[in-house]
Formats: structure tokens, C-alpha cells, sequence
């Protein structure tokens, strides 16, 4: 535990952090920490977050050190995808019963199952994830990782994130810090070249880098590692000797990026692959830190054509979409690089935007947003459901853009909704991305399903008709009596 606190707080005091770097000196020492609060990893815990950046490594075992429940309610949880290995997808744990905790079993177990996952798969490395019930009762993982490389003469990583700890974008950080640690340095390539980069904090969602990836081919540019996207353990092993990195998301794994630059020289920039003026923009900004790291200055005049060639074919296809879709309002309910990096790509087809949550956005994207929409009010930290869907029933958005949690409040509404969080089905990164993203809006916002949904039920159509009758009857009946009775006193007047 004194380990895990010391790891803690040296992941809280990020010099890297904006919030940070606004302090003065003896402030900054307190770092980010702050008392945790219940319901704090409601959104998943320090564990989850921590499995969330090593699973997609995908010729690794990923062994969890616990019992059942924590790897049955983790595993998969994103829509990462391999080009070829599958053994990430395999599920490992130790499994550990009431009778093996209250007798000391746990260490023993583990060390068991490390040499069953090496005798059963050979993999390159396993990574053993501490959990809530094994850090409490004190197994030692390091130890038993230690002494199972030495035995077994393969890597076995440590990752010391127990769900207690804190909220899953703490877990994403010890998840850095364990590679840090254990894994990048560990093995020196033979083929370094001055075009070699990394990729940190990009999960390659529904096969997304596989868009980008071909644009960096075709500069000659070769992606050492991509960390944690379609990663292979070598790849991660050997990252030391980029000769720079693009961070993707910096709320998950700014601590990673800083500490190489530290460690190994290797300058980094925060970048977008969404929208196409993103997208260009983070290949400038390869091109330029490469040819600072002593690449030849070629590289940036044959990114420009590149660009200029991509950026063509995109707006071309992009064109048949903007008659049908600008003007038309989005809400989104998402964070961190994509309340900003979305934002962007949709307003450059014409789409507005009503408001974007920034719950888990750094100081740096909340900023990014203020610039592009110039009005802070669209800008909200969290919104009820009840607001949402108040939102959405009264025709303020057209469509909805957020995770699996929220679409049903946009369904209640009858409002059409689009998955952009991590367990979508389509890629939108790079410019095939965006022309896909647009594609799909499209079809959301145009389907005729809408139509029809927002029409009476034929039931409610049925008592209308009942209703107007019967008032229909009413009136009738009500003007005969009136009728009578006007023709009553006339003739009692003629009388007189």
C-alpha cells in the first residue's frame, strides 16, 4: 500500500497538467490530489480504467488477481480491434473464493495460474492486474511477478491499480506508470529510423487508426508503437526509441508522454484525428517534430500534397451532404477529446452546435471549445436526464450524439441518436472517418422511422375520433334545445 500512495500522489502532480502550470511553486507541490468522494468511480473504477488502456495489447494474457466478478464486469467493456492476435480477447483470473482469501491462498493461486497461462499460450508477456479484495488482504504481486519471470523466463507486469484506489482515469494513469516501469526500455530494435513515431492514448475503436495509419505509410513514417491500439508487446517494449509521439487523449495518459519526453527526449503534441482540418493539422504537426528530430525537410512539402489530395476527395464527398444537413442542431453528450475534436469536424459541414458536455474534459479542451463556439453557454459540466430529455422533446436538437448509457433518454424523446463513444460500430477518424460520421448523421436524422414514431398511435387516432363525435353529438343535441327554446318565447312573445 505505501507503494500504491506514492504512485498515487506522483501521478496526481502532473507538471504536464494546465491546471498545474497556473499554480505557483509551493501550490504545485499539493499536485491534483483531492479527497475522494462517494460515488466517484461510478463511472468505473481505478482497476477498470487500468484494463481499459492494457487489454487492447493483444498478444498479451492479461491476468486479473481476484475473484470472478471483477474480470466478469471488465472484460471487453471497449470496441478496441486486432489485426491479428487474439489472446487479449482470452479471459484470465484467478478466481479467488471466500476460503482462499480468509486463508491466505492468493499468492499462491496466482503463481499457479502464471505458469498455466505460460504452459497453455507462450505469450510474449502476461500482465497481472491487482483488484480490491487481493490489495486489501496484502498479496504481493510484485513479488510474485518478480520471482514467476524469473522462473518462467518471460515477462510478467505488475499492474498495481486496485478499484479503491480512485476513478477509472486514475487507473488509466497507473496503467502508464506500469509500462513505464516494467515494459517501455525493456528491448532495444535493431531497425530505428528517423520516421519512427508513436501514438499514445488512441484505442483504435471499431478499427479507427486503420483510417490514419495508411496516410502515415504513405509519408514513410512508421507508427513504432500505437499505445494502447492493436498494440503488440514488443512494439510497447521498444517505444523508447521513437523520435516523437502524438497524444490523443491527454486526460488518459498525459503522464506517459511527459516521462518519455523526460527519459528518452521524445517531444510530444496533443492532436486530433477527428474532423479534416484535425486530421491535417496533427500530420503537419508529425511532419514538423520529425524534421526538428533530424528527419529531412522534404517530409513537410510531401505531407502538403497529401493533404491537399485528401482534403479534395473529402470535401467532394462531403458536398452531396451539405444541402441536407446544415443548419441542422446537435447535442453532445460525450467528453474529454471529443467534446472538442467533434465540435470541430461537424461545424465544418455547416451543423450546429446547441451544447456539448465537457464533464471530462482537461482545462485545455474546455478552452478549445470557447474558441470554436464562441459561447460559453453551450458548454454544460453535466445535465440531468430529466433536462435532457426536456431538451430534446421540445425540439432544441435534432440529434443526439453520445454513449449507449444516454440513448434511451433521446429514444423517449423520439429524437434520433448516434453512438460516439466507445462501443460504436463505425470508425470516425481521418477523413474517411469524417466522411463516414456525416454519412451516419445523415441517415440518422433522414430516417423515415422518425416519421413515424412522432405520428398519434392508431389507438390515440381511434379515442380522437370517438372524442370529436361525441362532442360533435353534444353540440347538436345542445343547439336543438336551444333552438326550441328561442322558438318558445318568440312565440309566447307573439302571443302578447
Amino acid at each position: 500500500m505505501p507503494l500504491l500512495n506514492a504512485k498515487v500522489q506522483d501521478v496526481f502532480d502532473e507538471p504536464a497538467c494546465e491546471k498545474n502550470r497556473s499554480k505557483d511553486s509551493k501550490a504545485r507541490k499539493n499536485g491534483c490530489s483531492k479527497p475522494l468522494i462517494p460515488g466517484a468511480a461510478a463511472g468505473g473504477c481505478a482497476f477498470d480504467g487500468a484494463k481499459i488502456v492494457l487489454q487492447p495489447i493483444t498478444d498479451v494474457a492479461h491476468l486479473i488477481h481476484g475473484p470472478l466478478g471483477c474480470e466478469g464486469n471488465s472484460w471487453d467493456n471497449r470496441g478496441s480491434a486486432s489485426s491479428g492476435p487474439t489472446l487479449w480477447r482470452t479471459s484470465f483470473t484467478t478466481d479467488l473464493t471466500e476460503t482462499e482469501v480468509v486463508m491466505g491462498h492468493g499468492e499462491r493461486k496466482l503463481f499457479k495460474a502464471i505458469r498455466e497461462i505460460k504452459e497453455a499460450y507462450a505469450p510474449p508477456a502476461i500482465f497481472v492486474y491487482s483488484t480490491c479484495v487481493t490489495a486489501l488482504i496484502g498479496d504481493d504481486i510484485e513479488a510474485v511477478c518478480k520471482r514467476a519471470a524469473e522462473k518462467f523466463g518471460l515477462p510478467v507486469v505488475p499492474v498495481n491499480a486496485p478499484g479503491f484506489a480512485g476513478s477509472k482515469n486514475l487507473g488509466n494513469k497507473l496503467a502508464g506508470e506500469a509500462l513505464l516501469d516494467h515494459v517501455i526500455g525493456s528491448v532495444e530494435p535493431n531497425d530505428v529510423t528517423a520516421y519512427d513515431i508513436n501514438i499514445i492514448g488512441e484505442f483504435n475503436l471499431s478499427g479507427e487508426f486503420w483510417l490514419v495509419k495508411p496516410l502515415l505509410d504513405r509519408l514513410g513514417i512508421r507508427v513504432r508503437a500505437c499505445i494502447p491500439g492493436d498494440a503488440r508487446y514488443l512494439d510497447i517494449a521498444s517505444a523508447h526509441r521513437a523520435k516523437a509521439s502524438m497524444l490523443v487523449c491527454s486526460t488518459a495518459l498525459i503522464n506517459l508522454a511527459r516521462k518519455m519526453e523526460e527519459l528518452w527526449d521524445i517531444p510530444f503534441f496533443e492532436g486530433s484525428f477527428y474532423g479534416i482540418t484535425d486530421t491535417s493539422e496533427a500530420l503537419r504537426q508529425i511532419a514538423k517534430l520529425l524534421v526538428m528530430q533530424g528527419a529531412d525537410p522534404e517530409i513537410l512539402e510531401r505531407t502538403e500534397a497529401l493533404i491537399a489530395e485528401e482534403e479534395a476527395i473529402a470535401w467532394m464527398k462531403l458536398a452531396a451532404y451539405r444541402p441536407r444537413l446544415e443548419g441542422k442542431r446537435v447535442l453532445l453528450n460525450t467528453g474529454g477529446v471529443k467534446s472538442w475534436s467533434v465540435v470541430h469536424a461537424l461545424m465544418e459541414v455547416g451543423i450546429e452546435i446547441v451544447g456539448t458536455s465537457v464533464k471530462k474534459s482537461t482545462p485545455e479542451d474546455k478552452e478549445r471549445i470557447k474558441q470554436l463556439l464562441k459561447d460559453e453557454k453551450h458548454l454544460f459540466e453535466s445535465m440531468a436526464p430529466r433536462e435532457l430529455y426536456n431538451m430534446l422533446a421540445d425540439g432544441k436538437a435534432d440529434i443526439m450524439l453520445s454513449g449507449g448509457r444516454t440513448q434511451f433518454i433521446a429514444l423517449k424523446a423520439k429524437t434520433p441518436w448516434l453512438d460516439i463513444n466507445q462501443e460504436r460500430h463505425h470508425p470516425y477518424a481521418g477523413y474517411d472517418g469524417m466522411v463516414e460520421l456525416v454519412r451516419q448523421i445523415d441517415l440518422a436524422i433522414h430516417n423515415p422511422i422518425w416519421m413515424e414514431v412522432r405520428e398519434p398511435a392508431p389507438w390515440e387516432c381511434q379515442h380522437a375520433v370517438e372524442e370529436e363525435l361525441t362532442n360533435t353529438k353534444s353540440e347538436n343535441e345542445t343547439g336543438y334545445v336551444l333552438q326550441n327554446f328561442v322558438g318558445a318565447v318568440a312565440g309566447s312573445f307573439g302571443k302578447r
